[in-house]
Protein backbone atom coordinates (compact mmCIF):
# COMPACT_ATOMS: atom_id res chain seq x y z
CA UNK A 1 0.00 0.00 0.00
CA UNK A 2 0.97 3.76 -1.06
CA UNK A 3 1.55 6.30 1.55
CA UNK A 4 -1.42 7.98 -0.17
CA UNK A 5 -3.76 4.53 -0.14
CA UNK A 6 -2.38 4.43 3.36
CA UNK A 7 -3.79 8.19 4.07
CA UNK A 8 -7.05 7.56 2.15
CA UNK A 9 -7.57 4.19 4.15
CA UNK A 10 -7.26 6.65 7.66
CA UNK A 11 -9.65 9.31 6.26
CA UNK A 12 -12.20 7.18 5.71
CA UNK A 13 -12.30 5.28 8.27
CA UNK A 14 -12.16 8.34 10.58
CA UNK A 15 -15.17 9.79 8.96
CA UNK A 16 -16.76 6.93 8.37
CA UNK A 17 -19.96 7.88 10.49
CA UNK A 18 -19.63 11.77 8.93
CA UNK A 19 -21.74 12.27 5.40
CA UNK A 20 -19.50 14.16 2.70
CA UNK A 21 -19.12 16.91 2.09
CA UNK A 22 -16.20 17.06 4.74
CA UNK A 23 -13.00 19.22 5.46
CA UNK A 24 -10.27 17.69 7.92
CA UNK A 25 -6.95 19.00 8.65
CA UNK A 26 -4.50 16.17 9.63
CA UNK A 27 -3.11 17.21 12.43
CA UNK A 28 0.35 14.97 12.23
CA UNK A 29 0.69 16.99 8.83
CA UNK A 30 -0.06 20.20 10.18
CA UNK A 31 1.88 19.84 13.16
CA UNK A 32 5.33 18.14 10.66
CA UNK A 33 4.49 21.25 8.53
CA UNK A 34 5.13 23.85 11.26
CA UNK A 35 8.00 22.39 12.28
CA UNK A 36 9.43 22.51 9.12
CA UNK A 37 8.24 26.27 8.71
CA UNK A 38 10.36 26.65 11.83
CA UNK A 39 13.31 24.83 10.74
CA UNK A 40 13.78 27.08 7.85
CA UNK A 41 13.27 30.41 9.37
CA UNK A 42 16.20 29.38 11.13
CA UNK A 43 15.23 31.25 14.77
CA UNK A 44 13.51 34.10 13.74
CA UNK A 45 9.66 34.17 14.52
CA UNK A 46 6.73 33.43 11.97
CA UNK A 47 3.86 35.58 12.08
CA UNK A 48 0.81 33.21 10.81
CA UNK A 49 -1.21 34.42 7.97
CA UNK A 50 -4.98 33.94 9.12
CA UNK A 51 -6.22 33.92 5.77
CA UNK A 52 -4.60 31.02 4.94
CA UNK A 53 -5.38 29.40 8.44
CA UNK A 54 -9.26 31.10 8.78
CA UNK A 55 -10.05 29.03 12.21
CA UNK A 56 -9.50 30.43 15.35
CA UNK A 57 -8.57 27.13 16.76
CA UNK A 58 -5.89 25.93 14.48
CA UNK A 59 -4.33 29.57 15.15
CA UNK A 60 -4.81 28.88 18.48
CA UNK A 61 -2.90 25.65 18.01
CA UNK A 62 0.39 26.98 16.23
CA UNK A 63 0.92 30.16 18.15
CA UNK A 64 1.47 27.65 21.23
CA UNK A 65 4.30 26.07 19.56
CA UNK A 66 7.86 27.68 19.68
CA UNK A 67 8.67 29.52 16.92
CA UNK A 68 5.82 31.22 16.23
CA UNK A 69 4.63 34.65 17.29
CA UNK A 70 1.99 37.25 16.37
CA UNK A 71 -1.06 37.17 13.03
CA UNK A 72 -1.04 38.46 9.97
CA UNK A 73 -4.78 39.56 9.17
CA UNK A 74 -6.42 40.10 6.15
CA UNK A 75 -8.95 42.90 7.13
CA UNK A 76 -9.34 45.22 9.82
CA UNK A 77 -12.62 43.56 11.12
CA UNK A 78 -11.42 40.68 11.64
CA UNK A 79 -8.23 42.34 13.41
CA UNK A 80 -10.53 43.54 15.94
CA UNK A 81 -12.25 40.21 16.17
CA UNK A 82 -9.03 38.41 16.97
CA UNK A 83 -7.93 41.21 19.36
CA UNK A 84 -10.92 40.67 21.41
CA UNK A 85 -10.62 37.47 21.37
CA UNK A 86 -7.31 37.52 23.15
CA UNK A 87 -4.48 37.46 20.24
CA UNK A 88 -2.46 40.17 21.53
CA UNK A 89 -0.25 41.08 18.57
CA UNK A 90 -2.23 41.31 15.38
CA UNK A 91 -0.40 42.99 11.90
CA UNK A 92 -3.45 43.91 9.50
CA UNK A 93 -1.51 42.55 6.06
CA UNK A 94 -3.69 45.38 4.19
CA UNK A 95 -4.79 49.18 3.98
CA UNK A 96 -8.57 49.33 5.13
CA UNK A 97 -11.03 51.89 4.33
CA UNK A 98 -13.45 50.42 7.11
CA UNK A 99 -14.56 53.71 8.86
CA UNK A 100 -16.71 51.82 11.58
CA UNK A 101 -13.82 49.94 12.73
CA UNK A 102 -10.99 52.94 12.70
CA UNK A 103 -13.96 54.30 15.24
CA UNK A 104 -13.51 51.32 16.91
CA UNK A 105 -10.03 50.85 17.28
CA UNK A 106 -9.40 54.69 17.92
CA UNK A 107 -11.41 54.35 20.92
CA UNK A 108 -10.08 51.50 22.76
CA UNK A 109 -6.79 51.30 24.21
CA UNK A 110 -6.32 47.36 24.84
CA UNK A 111 -7.36 47.02 20.42
CA UNK A 112 -4.98 50.04 19.56
CA UNK A 113 -2.41 48.00 21.87
CA UNK A 114 -3.28 44.54 20.16
CA UNK A 115 -3.90 45.55 16.35
CA UNK A 116 -1.18 47.49 13.91
CA UNK A 117 -2.59 48.79 10.82
CA UNK A 118 -0.80 48.93 7.34
CA UNK A 119 -0.20 52.05 5.38
CA UNK A 120 1.46 52.91 1.88
CA UNK A 121 -0.10 56.60 1.67
CA UNK A 122 -0.90 59.65 3.27
CA UNK A 123 -4.46 60.00 2.12
CA UNK A 124 -4.65 56.50 4.28
CA UNK A 125 -4.03 57.91 7.60
CA UNK A 126 -6.23 61.44 6.53
CA UNK A 127 -8.87 58.26 6.01
CA UNK A 128 -7.99 57.24 9.45
CA UNK A 129 -8.34 60.47 11.34
CA UNK A 130 -11.51 61.55 9.66
CA UNK A 131 -13.08 57.90 11.05
CA UNK A 132 -11.66 58.83 14.54
CA UNK A 133 -15.18 60.40 15.69
CA UNK A 134 -13.19 61.43 18.84
CA UNK A 135 -10.81 58.27 19.17
CA UNK A 136 -8.06 59.71 21.02
CA UNK A 137 -5.68 56.11 20.91
CA UNK A 138 -2.25 56.53 19.04
CA UNK A 139 -2.47 53.79 16.48
CA UNK A 140 0.17 51.37 15.56
CA UNK A 141 1.22 51.83 12.14
CA UNK A 142 3.50 49.33 9.69
CA UNK A 143 4.67 50.54 6.14
CA UNK A 144 4.08 48.05 3.16
CA UNK A 145 7.13 48.13 0.64
CA UNK A 146 6.50 47.07 -3.15
CA UNK A 147 8.86 44.40 -3.32
CA UNK A 148 8.63 43.67 -7.42
CA UNK A 149 11.00 43.37 -9.83
CA UNK A 150 11.58 45.75 -11.97
CA UNK A 151 13.43 45.89 -15.52
CA UNK A 152 14.08 47.61 -18.63
CA UNK A 153 13.61 51.11 -16.39
CA UNK A 154 10.33 49.92 -15.12
CA UNK A 155 9.16 48.98 -18.17
CA UNK A 156 8.59 44.86 -17.56
CA UNK A 157 7.66 44.05 -13.94
CA UNK A 158 7.65 41.12 -11.90
CA UNK A 159 5.46 40.90 -8.41
CA UNK A 160 2.16 41.41 -7.35
CA UNK A 161 1.01 45.13 -7.75
CA UNK A 162 0.89 46.50 -4.17
CA UNK A 163 2.19 49.04 -2.43
CA UNK A 164 3.45 52.00 -4.73
CA UNK A 165 6.39 52.86 -1.82
CA UNK A 166 9.57 50.54 -4.11
CA UNK A 167 12.37 53.14 -3.09
CA UNK A 168 14.19 53.90 -0.15
CA UNK A 169 13.50 57.63 -0.57
CA UNK A 170 9.53 57.01 -1.18
CA UNK A 171 9.31 54.56 1.97
CA UNK A 172 11.32 57.22 4.50
CA UNK A 173 9.11 59.93 3.08
CA UNK A 174 6.32 58.01 4.56
CA UNK A 175 7.97 57.09 7.44
CA UNK A 176 8.37 61.47 8.08
CA UNK A 177 4.50 61.60 7.58
CA UNK A 178 3.29 59.18 9.81
CA UNK A 179 6.24 60.84 12.23
CA UNK A 180 4.82 63.90 11.96
CA UNK A 181 0.96 63.41 12.78
CA UNK A 182 -0.30 62.92 15.62
CA UNK A 183 -2.07 59.78 17.06
CA UNK A 184 0.10 57.55 14.79
CA UNK A 185 3.36 55.93 15.50
CA UNK A 186 5.19 54.10 13.04
CA UNK A 187 6.30 50.39 14.49
CA UNK A 188 6.91 48.09 11.68
CA UNK A 189 7.81 47.45 7.76
CA UNK A 190 5.87 44.83 5.77
CA UNK A 191 7.66 43.61 2.35
CA UNK A 192 5.68 40.10 0.98
CA UNK A 193 7.57 38.90 -2.05
CA UNK A 194 4.87 36.81 -3.46
CA UNK A 195 6.61 36.59 -6.81
CA UNK A 196 9.77 34.74 -4.93
CA UNK A 197 7.29 32.60 -2.19
CA UNK A 198 4.44 32.20 -4.07
CA UNK A 199 5.14 30.63 -7.48
CA UNK A 200 6.72 27.22 -7.87
CA UNK A 201 9.72 26.91 -9.30
CA UNK A 202 9.62 22.72 -10.09
CA UNK A 203 6.35 22.79 -12.34
CA UNK A 204 5.90 19.35 -13.77
CA UNK A 205 6.14 18.88 -17.70
CA UNK A 206 7.24 22.43 -17.99
CA UNK A 207 11.56 22.41 -17.54
CA UNK A 208 11.83 25.55 -19.49
CA UNK A 209 9.20 27.77 -18.13
CA UNK A 210 10.56 25.73 -14.54
CA UNK A 211 13.85 27.44 -15.36
CA UNK A 212 12.57 30.50 -16.03
CA UNK A 213 11.12 30.97 -12.86
CA UNK A 214 14.44 29.85 -11.18
CA UNK A 215 16.40 32.59 -12.62
CA UNK A 216 13.89 35.13 -12.00
CA UNK A 217 13.54 34.63 -8.76
CA UNK A 218 17.35 34.31 -8.21
CA UNK A 219 17.73 37.98 -9.54
CA UNK A 220 14.57 39.31 -7.69
CA UNK A 221 15.86 37.56 -3.93
CA UNK A 222 19.40 39.45 -4.71
CA UNK A 223 17.69 42.74 -5.65
CA UNK A 224 15.26 42.86 -3.06
CA UNK A 225 17.91 41.59 -0.23
CA UNK A 226 19.62 45.21 -1.00
CA UNK A 227 16.90 47.50 -1.65
CA UNK A 228 15.11 45.98 1.59
CA UNK A 229 18.67 47.04 3.99
CA UNK A 230 18.70 50.22 2.31
CA UNK A 231 14.97 51.05 2.77
CA UNK A 232 15.06 49.65 6.68
CA UNK A 233 18.09 52.00 7.31
CA UNK A 234 16.54 54.81 5.85
CA UNK A 235 13.40 54.21 8.09
CA UNK A 236 15.09 53.45 11.23
CA UNK A 237 17.38 57.38 10.85
CA UNK A 238 13.76 58.44 11.12
CA UNK A 239 11.80 55.71 13.55
CA UNK A 240 14.64 54.47 15.71
CA UNK A 241 12.41 52.22 17.65
CA UNK A 242 11.07 50.45 15.05
CA UNK A 243 9.44 47.41 16.25
CA UNK A 244 9.85 44.51 13.37
CA UNK A 245 10.68 44.13 9.57
CA UNK A 246 8.37 41.35 8.54
CA UNK A 247 8.77 39.56 5.25
CA UNK A 248 8.65 36.04 3.15
CA UNK A 249 5.88 34.15 2.50
CA UNK A 250 5.94 29.75 2.77
CA UNK A 251 8.18 29.06 -0.35
CA UNK A 252 10.86 31.81 0.53
CA UNK A 253 11.41 31.73 4.59
CA UNK A 254 14.85 30.47 4.41
CA UNK A 255 16.16 32.92 2.05
CA UNK A 256 14.04 35.79 3.86
CA UNK A 257 15.23 34.89 7.06
CA UNK A 258 18.60 34.92 5.74
CA UNK A 259 18.66 38.81 5.02
CA UNK A 260 20.10 40.43 8.48
CA UNK A 261 17.27 43.60 8.05
CA UNK A 262 14.26 40.89 8.29
CA UNK A 263 13.15 40.16 12.32
CA UNK A 264 10.29 37.90 11.50
CA UNK A 265 9.03 35.88 8.93
CA UNK A 266 5.23 36.15 7.57
CA UNK A 267 3.99 32.32 6.53
CA UNK A 268 0.04 30.62 6.96
CA UNK A 269 -0.08 28.47 3.17
CA UNK A 270 2.51 26.04 4.46
CA UNK A 271 0.70 24.51 7.36
CA UNK A 272 -2.07 23.03 5.21
CA UNK A 273 -0.17 22.65 1.91
CA UNK A 274 -2.48 22.84 -0.67
CA UNK A 275 -2.05 22.05 -3.91
CA UNK A 276 0.03 25.15 -5.11
CA UNK A 277 2.96 24.27 -3.32
CA UNK A 278 3.45 20.85 -4.99
CA UNK A 279 5.81 22.63 -7.32
CA UNK A 280 8.63 23.49 -5.35
CA UNK A 281 12.78 22.83 -5.08
CA UNK A 282 13.46 24.79 -1.95
CA UNK A 283 11.08 22.51 0.48
CA UNK A 284 8.48 19.77 0.07
CA UNK A 285 5.62 19.58 2.97
CA UNK A 286 3.23 17.18 3.40
CA UNK A 287 -0.88 17.88 2.36
CA UNK A 288 -3.08 18.68 5.46
CA UNK A 289 -6.20 19.77 4.65
CA UNK A 290 -8.66 17.91 2.62
CA UNK A 291 -12.02 18.10 1.96
CA UNK A 292 -14.24 14.88 0.65
CA UNK A 293 -17.38 14.65 -1.73
CA UNK A 294 -20.00 11.61 -1.84
CA UNK A 295 -20.24 9.52 -4.64
CA UNK A 296 -23.46 10.25 -6.36
CA UNK A 297 -23.78 8.61 -9.79
CA UNK A 298 -21.98 5.82 -11.83
CA UNK A 299 -22.79 7.24 -15.54
CA UNK A 300 -20.72 4.39 -16.80
CA UNK A 301 -17.12 2.57 -17.20
CA UNK A 302 -14.39 4.42 -15.65
CA UNK A 303 -17.11 7.32 -14.84
CA UNK A 304 -18.48 8.56 -11.42
CA UNK A 305 -19.94 11.65 -10.46
CA UNK A 306 -19.70 13.34 -7.15
CA UNK A 307 -21.82 15.79 -5.64
CA UNK A 308 -20.51 19.79 -6.03
CA UNK A 309 -16.90 20.22 -5.86
CA UNK A 310 -16.68 23.69 -7.86
CA UNK A 311 -14.58 25.51 -5.21
CA UNK A 312 -11.89 27.30 -7.51
CA UNK A 313 -9.55 29.55 -5.88
CA UNK A 314 -8.86 33.24 -6.39
CA UNK A 315 -6.34 34.44 -8.56
CA UNK A 316 -6.03 34.33 -13.01
CA UNK A 317 -8.73 32.02 -13.85
CA UNK A 318 -6.90 29.10 -14.99
CA UNK A 319 -6.48 25.35 -14.88
CA UNK A 320 -3.88 25.93 -11.41
CA UNK A 321 -6.82 26.98 -9.84
CA UNK A 322 -8.77 24.31 -9.43
CA UNK A 323 -8.83 21.87 -6.96
CA UNK A 324 -7.53 18.05 -7.03
CA UNK A 325 -8.84 14.76 -6.99
CA UNK A 326 -6.40 13.45 -4.77
CA UNK A 327 -7.60 10.19 -3.04
CA UNK A 328 -7.99 7.69 -4.64
CA UNK A 329 -5.44 8.16 -7.10
CA UNK A 330 -5.51 7.99 -11.09
CA UNK A 331 -8.91 10.13 -10.83
CA UNK A 332 -9.13 13.68 -13.32
CA UNK A 333 -11.48 15.88 -14.33
CA UNK A 334 -13.69 15.04 -17.55
CA UNK A 335 -12.25 17.93 -19.87
CA UNK A 336 -16.02 18.49 -21.19
CA UNK A 337 -16.94 19.67 -17.83
CA UNK A 338 -14.45 20.35 -15.09
CA UNK A 339 -15.57 20.54 -11.26
CA UNK A 340 -18.97 21.85 -11.27
CA UNK A 341 -21.52 24.09 -8.87
CA UNK A 342 -23.99 20.97 -8.36
CA UNK A 343 -21.80 17.75 -9.63
CA UNK A 344 -18.71 16.37 -10.58
CA UNK A 345 -17.95 13.97 -12.98
CA UNK A 346 -14.79 11.88 -12.49
CA UNK A 347 -12.97 9.61 -15.27
CA UNK A 348 -10.35 7.06 -14.67
CA UNK A 349 -9.86 3.40 -13.54
CA UNK A 350 -10.36 3.92 -10.06
CA UNK A 351 -14.02 4.91 -10.64
CA UNK A 352 -14.77 1.67 -11.30
CA UNK A 353 -14.06 0.73 -7.72
CA UNK A 354 -16.23 3.51 -5.79
CA UNK A 355 -19.80 2.64 -4.65
CA UNK A 356 -22.46 4.92 -4.37
CA UNK A 357 -21.82 7.13 -1.00
CA UNK A 358 -18.06 6.55 -1.19
CA UNK A 359 -15.49 9.45 -0.65
CA UNK A 360 -13.42 10.95 -2.58
CA UNK A 361 -10.58 13.31 -1.36
CA UNK A 362 -9.75 16.67 -3.26
CA UNK A 363 -6.97 19.30 -2.22
CA UNK A 364 -7.88 23.09 -2.91
CA UNK A 365 -5.43 24.90 -5.00
CA UNK A 366 -5.43 27.65 -2.29
CA UNK A 367 -4.94 27.60 1.98
CA UNK A 368 -7.93 29.22 3.54
CA UNK A 369 -10.31 29.99 1.07
CA UNK A 370 -11.42 25.99 1.48
CA UNK A 371 -12.66 27.75 4.71
CA UNK A 372 -15.18 29.79 3.16
CA UNK A 373 -16.66 26.71 2.16
CA UNK A 374 -17.40 24.55 5.31
CA UNK A 375 -18.65 25.25 9.11
CA UNK A 376 -16.50 23.18 10.90
CA UNK A 377 -13.05 21.06 9.85
CA UNK A 378 -12.83 17.75 11.72
CA UNK A 379 -9.57 17.66 13.15
CA UNK A 380 -7.93 13.63 12.60
CA UNK A 381 -5.22 12.37 14.32
CA UNK A 382 -4.50 9.00 13.56
CA UNK A 383 -7.68 7.22 11.88
CA UNK A 384 -9.83 9.26 14.42
CA UNK A 385 -11.99 12.31 14.18
CA UNK A 386 -10.66 14.16 17.75
CA UNK A 387 -11.89 17.15 17.95
CA UNK A 388 -14.36 19.42 15.55
CA UNK A 389 -13.76 22.80 15.41
CA UNK A 390 -15.43 25.80 13.58
CA UNK A 391 -14.19 27.59 10.32
CA UNK A 392 -14.45 31.88 10.52
CA UNK A 393 -17.16 30.76 8.77
CA UNK A 394 -18.89 28.71 11.51
CA UNK A 395 -17.97 31.69 13.76
CA UNK A 396 -20.61 33.53 11.50
CA UNK A 397 -17.95 35.69 10.10
CA UNK A 398 -17.32 35.90 6.38
CA UNK A 399 -14.72 39.09 6.30
CA UNK A 400 -14.22 39.09 3.11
Amino acid sequence: MTARAADRARYDRATAQLDAPVAIVDLEAFDANADDLVRRAGGKPIRVASKSVRCRALLERVLARDGFAGIMSFTLAESLWLARSGFDDVLLAYPSADRKAFTELAGDPKLAAAVTVMVDDPAQLRLIDEARQGGTEVLRVCLELDTSLKLLGGRVRVGARRSPLHSAAQVADLARAVARTPGFRLVGIMAYEGHIAGVGDAVAGRPVRSRAVRLMQAAARKELAQRRADVVRAVRAVAPDLEFVNGGGTGSVQHTAAEDPVTEIAAGSGLYVPRLFDNYTSFSGRPAALFAQPVVRRPGVGVVTVLGGGYPASGAAGPDRLPVPYLPEGLKYDPQEGPGEVQTPLLGSPADDLLIGDKVWFRHAKAGELCERFDVLRLVEGDEVTATVPTYRGEGHTFL
